[in-house]
Protein backbone atom coordinates (compact mmCIF):
# COMPACT_ATOMS: atom_id res chain seq x y z
CA UNK A 1 0.00 0.00 0.00
CA UNK A 2 2.77 2.45 0.96
CA UNK A 3 4.76 1.49 -2.16
CA UNK A 4 1.72 2.24 -4.33
CA UNK A 5 1.24 5.64 -2.69
CA UNK A 6 4.94 6.44 -3.14
CA UNK A 7 4.76 5.42 -6.79
CA UNK A 8 1.72 7.62 -7.37
CA UNK A 9 3.42 10.53 -5.62
CA UNK A 10 6.54 10.04 -7.75
CA UNK A 11 4.45 10.03 -10.94
CA UNK A 12 2.63 13.20 -9.85
CA UNK A 13 5.94 14.93 -9.04
CA UNK A 14 7.42 13.94 -12.40
CA UNK A 15 4.33 15.23 -14.20
CA UNK A 16 4.45 18.50 -12.26
CA UNK A 17 8.14 18.97 -13.04
CA UNK A 18 7.60 18.30 -16.75
CA UNK A 19 4.67 20.73 -16.88
CA UNK A 20 6.68 23.37 -15.02
CA UNK A 21 9.57 22.90 -17.45
CA UNK A 22 7.25 23.30 -20.43
CA UNK A 23 5.74 26.46 -18.98
CA UNK A 24 9.18 27.89 -18.19
CA UNK A 25 10.38 27.15 -21.72
CA UNK A 26 7.51 29.21 -23.12
CA UNK A 27 7.65 32.01 -20.54
CA UNK A 28 10.24 33.98 -22.50
CA UNK A 29 8.00 33.92 -25.57
CA UNK A 30 4.91 35.26 -23.81
CA UNK A 31 4.14 38.97 -24.01
CA UNK A 32 2.89 40.40 -20.70
CA UNK A 33 -0.86 41.00 -20.86
CA UNK A 34 -3.03 42.27 -18.02
CA UNK A 35 -6.28 44.17 -17.57
CA UNK A 36 -4.62 47.48 -18.52
CA UNK A 37 -3.60 46.05 -21.91
CA UNK A 38 -7.10 46.47 -23.28
CA UNK A 39 -8.38 49.97 -24.06
CA UNK A 40 -11.40 51.63 -25.63
CA UNK A 41 -11.86 50.39 -29.21
CA UNK A 42 -11.75 54.01 -30.45
CA UNK A 43 -8.12 54.19 -29.24
CA UNK A 44 -7.19 51.32 -31.58
CA UNK A 45 -6.74 51.43 -35.36
CA UNK A 46 -9.88 50.47 -37.31
CA UNK A 47 -9.51 48.08 -40.26
CA UNK A 48 -12.62 46.96 -42.19
CA UNK A 49 -14.80 46.88 -39.07
CA UNK A 50 -12.37 45.40 -36.55
CA UNK A 51 -9.66 47.08 -34.47
CA UNK A 52 -5.92 46.46 -34.14
CA UNK A 53 -3.07 47.60 -31.92
CA UNK A 54 0.44 46.36 -31.17
CA UNK A 55 1.88 46.03 -27.67
CA UNK A 56 5.48 46.09 -28.94
CA UNK A 57 5.29 49.26 -31.02
CA UNK A 58 4.88 47.45 -34.34
CA UNK A 59 1.50 48.96 -35.22
CA UNK A 60 2.48 49.65 -38.86
CA UNK A 61 3.38 45.97 -39.34
CA UNK A 62 0.11 44.86 -37.72
CA UNK A 63 -1.95 47.24 -39.88
CA UNK A 64 -0.10 46.13 -43.02
CA UNK A 65 -1.09 42.49 -42.45
CA UNK A 66 -4.65 43.44 -41.41
CA UNK A 67 -5.13 45.45 -44.61
CA UNK A 68 -3.43 42.95 -46.93
CA UNK A 69 -5.77 41.46 -49.54
CA UNK A 70 -3.67 38.27 -49.54
CA UNK A 71 -3.15 37.76 -45.80
CA UNK A 72 0.09 37.42 -43.91
CA UNK A 73 1.55 36.60 -40.54
CA UNK A 74 0.77 39.07 -37.77
CA UNK A 75 3.81 40.29 -35.80
CA UNK A 76 4.19 39.58 -32.09
CA UNK A 77 2.32 42.06 -29.93
CA UNK A 78 -0.63 42.31 -32.33
CA UNK A 79 -3.98 42.83 -30.60
CA UNK A 80 -7.20 42.26 -32.53
CA UNK A 81 -10.70 43.07 -31.33
CA UNK A 82 -14.03 42.97 -33.13
CA UNK A 83 -16.10 43.76 -30.05
CA UNK A 84 -15.15 45.13 -26.62
CA UNK A 85 -15.68 41.79 -24.84
CA UNK A 86 -13.27 39.63 -26.85
CA UNK A 87 -9.66 39.94 -27.98
CA UNK A 88 -6.74 38.05 -29.52
CA UNK A 89 -3.08 38.75 -28.69
CA UNK A 90 -0.17 37.40 -30.71
CA UNK A 91 2.81 36.23 -28.63
CA UNK A 92 6.37 35.60 -29.82
CA UNK A 93 6.94 32.76 -32.27
CA UNK A 94 6.99 29.39 -30.55
CA UNK A 95 4.81 30.42 -27.59
CA UNK A 96 2.05 28.07 -28.76
CA UNK A 97 2.54 26.64 -32.27
CA UNK A 98 -0.91 25.00 -32.30
CA UNK A 99 -2.64 28.39 -32.02
CA UNK A 100 -0.03 30.10 -34.20
CA UNK A 101 1.00 31.91 -30.99
CA UNK A 102 -2.40 33.57 -30.48
CA UNK A 103 -3.99 33.82 -27.04
CA UNK A 104 -7.74 34.42 -26.77
CA UNK A 105 -9.45 36.61 -24.17
CA UNK A 106 -12.97 37.13 -22.89
CA UNK A 107 -13.17 40.55 -21.26
CA UNK A 108 -15.52 42.32 -18.88
CA UNK A 109 -15.62 46.07 -19.51
CA UNK A 110 -16.93 48.98 -17.47
CA UNK A 111 -16.35 52.73 -17.52
CA UNK A 112 -13.51 52.09 -15.06
CA UNK A 113 -11.69 49.76 -17.46
CA UNK A 114 -11.27 46.12 -18.41
CA UNK A 115 -11.05 42.92 -16.42
CA UNK A 116 -9.81 39.73 -18.05
CA UNK A 117 -12.51 37.17 -17.37
CA UNK A 118 -11.00 34.20 -19.24
CA UNK A 119 -7.77 33.80 -21.16
CA UNK A 120 -6.07 30.90 -22.88
CA UNK A 121 -5.47 29.03 -26.09
CA UNK A 122 -7.87 26.23 -27.02
CA UNK A 123 -10.17 26.31 -24.01
CA UNK A 124 -11.62 29.83 -24.10
CA UNK A 125 -15.37 29.92 -24.71
CA UNK A 126 -17.05 33.27 -25.29
CA UNK A 127 -20.23 34.45 -23.59
CA UNK A 128 -22.30 33.04 -26.48
CA UNK A 129 -20.93 29.52 -25.99
CA UNK A 130 -18.52 29.58 -28.93
CA UNK A 131 -15.01 28.23 -28.53
CA UNK A 132 -12.65 30.93 -29.85
CA UNK A 133 -9.97 28.59 -31.17
CA UNK A 134 -12.49 26.23 -32.78
CA UNK A 135 -13.87 29.10 -34.86
CA UNK A 136 -10.55 30.75 -35.67
CA UNK A 137 -8.72 27.48 -36.45
CA UNK A 138 -10.72 27.05 -39.66
CA UNK A 139 -9.47 30.32 -41.14
CA UNK A 140 -7.41 29.55 -44.22
CA UNK A 141 -3.65 29.47 -43.49
CA UNK A 142 -2.85 32.78 -45.17
CA UNK A 143 -5.10 34.62 -42.67
CA UNK A 144 -3.16 33.60 -39.52
CA UNK A 145 -6.30 32.50 -37.60
CA UNK A 146 -8.01 35.85 -38.16
CA UNK A 147 -11.63 35.53 -39.28
CA UNK A 148 -13.46 37.76 -41.72
CA UNK A 149 -16.37 36.90 -44.00
CA UNK A 150 -14.13 35.49 -46.75
CA UNK A 151 -11.42 33.79 -44.65
CA UNK A 152 -13.03 30.36 -44.30
CA UNK A 153 -14.62 30.88 -40.86
CA UNK A 154 -18.28 30.36 -40.10
CA UNK A 155 -20.33 33.57 -40.28
CA UNK A 156 -21.15 35.31 -37.03
CA UNK A 157 -24.71 34.82 -35.77
CA UNK A 158 -25.33 38.57 -35.59
CA UNK A 159 -25.68 41.24 -38.27
CA UNK A 160 -23.06 43.86 -39.08
CA UNK A 161 -25.31 46.63 -37.74
CA UNK A 162 -25.49 44.84 -34.37
CA UNK A 163 -21.70 44.53 -34.26
CA UNK A 164 -21.33 48.28 -34.92
CA UNK A 165 -23.82 48.99 -32.11
CA UNK A 166 -21.83 46.80 -29.71
CA UNK A 167 -18.59 48.53 -30.76
CA UNK A 168 -20.10 51.99 -30.24
CA UNK A 169 -21.41 51.00 -26.82
CA UNK A 170 -17.87 50.27 -25.50
CA UNK A 171 -18.18 51.55 -21.90
CA UNK A 172 -14.44 52.25 -21.67
CA UNK A 173 -14.73 55.06 -24.23
CA UNK A 174 -15.16 58.55 -22.83
CA UNK A 175 -18.52 59.93 -23.88
CA UNK A 176 -18.74 63.58 -24.97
Amino acid sequence: MIKRQLARTAVRCALLISLTSAIAADAGKQIPVDDATFKCLAEMTPVRGFFVANLLGRLDDTVKVAKSPTGGKYPPGSVIQLVPGEAMVKHHEGWNPETKDWEFFELTNTEAGTRIKVRGTKEVVNRFGGNCFACHSVARPEWDLVCESDHGCAPLPIKREQIVGIQQADPRCKKN
